[in-house]
């Protein structure tokens, strides 16, 4: 009988602030104060992270830690691909956004013939590049190797060799890449973007239902038309950023909060749904922030709460 696997990944090698790598940390503060059993309940994995790496400069421009990301990734695909071989559901508790890309990385690994749906439920698109990033926080680009692409069309930054090198293996990590088209990429509560991001997103014709649509149609309607969008595809990868939550009503402690997103109800509706859909293979849930949260530790709280009632459902689907 398949059963849930819990892969710790406490990278934050990505992040422009500190703390993400604590969010792990955080979730289980929560589920203890809740007097909850839940990280006792399932089979867990802890990757191995290089956070040391965040002592020192990065040696690399536009792609900040780009060399440990990509051990990261290495480390991520690994395991989520001997969790999906092994006819199991990964469940995917990350600190930084950025080793999502590795997540995706490892569907593709285990499944290369199969086509690959994503739902990306987030405040920002992640669709930046070194030739495009603003920063060079690759938190800000997992999509982008997802989907195997540098946007050049829209450069403004001129990578090092190495930064260069390591992008690529990024990208060709599976060896199935791109492991995403853009037809199967859909975005819910996207709202804080840059304009090569935008560019991107019009040139493909990427699909982004806003928190706006989201109030007007209804969290069902919204997912019935995801659902319908990614129909041909034979399996789908769900990602949560916290940070897809209004910061105002829940709480600062992510990297980079944004105002006007979606409430905790409406997050934990649509992960419900999504966690009973029999495409989707793999779930992750990242970037809480202990150390940037303004009402100590509600963030952990409300997603540890949105993933408890998920996960009851993702087990009932399963099992």
């Amino acid at each position: 009988m398949p059963t849930i696997k819990i892969i710790e990944n406490s990278s934050e090698l990505g992040a422009g602030t500190r703390g993400a790598g604590l969010g792990i940390g955080a979730l289980k503060v929560a589920a203890q104060n809740k007097k909850s059993t839940y990280f006792t309940q399932y089979e867990r994995f802890e990757l191995e992270n290089e956070n040391d790496l965040l002592h020192i400069p990065s040696d690399f421009d536009w792609g900040k830690y780009i060399d440990g990301i990509l051990r990261i990734y290495q480390q991520t695909a690994d395991v989520v691909a001997h969790v999906l071989g092994e006819g199991d559901f990964p469940l995917v508790l990350a600190g930084d956004h950025s080793s999502a890309g590795g997540t995706i990385a490892g569907i593709k690994k285990q499944f290369p013939n199969k086509r690959l749906g994503v739902v990306w439920i987030d405040a920002h698109a992640d669709l930046h590049s070194p030739y495009t990033s603003p920063s060079g926080n690759v938190h800000g680009m997992p999509l982008a190797t997802a989907l195997a692409m540098d946007n050049k069309e829209c450069q403004r930054n001129e990578p090092q060799i190495e930064t260069k090198e390591n992008w690529e293996a990024l990208k060709n990590l599976s060896a199935a890449a791109p492991n995403v088209k853009p037809e199967d990429l859909v975005f819910i509560a996207v709202r804080d973007t840059e304009k090569p991001e935008d560019e991107l997103m019009a040139r493909n014709n990427i699909t982004n239902h806003t928190v706006e649509e989201v109030r007007q149609k209804g969290v069902d309607a919204i997912a019935a038309l995801v659902k319908d969008q990614l129909k041909d595809c034979d399996m789908v990868y769900i990602s949560f950023d916290v940070d897809s939550m209004d910061c105002d009503i829940v709480s600062r402690g992510t990297g980079t909060p944004v105002e006007n997103g979606l409430t905790p109800e409406e997050a934990a509706a649509f992960m419900n749904i999504f966690a009973n859909w029999n495409k989707v293979n793999c779930i992750e849930v990242v970037e809480v922030n202990p150390c940037l949260d303004d009402k100590i530790n509600k963030m952990a709280e409300t997603t540890f709460d949105i993933i408890e009632e998920f996960t009851k459902i993702l087990e009932n689907r399963i099992q």
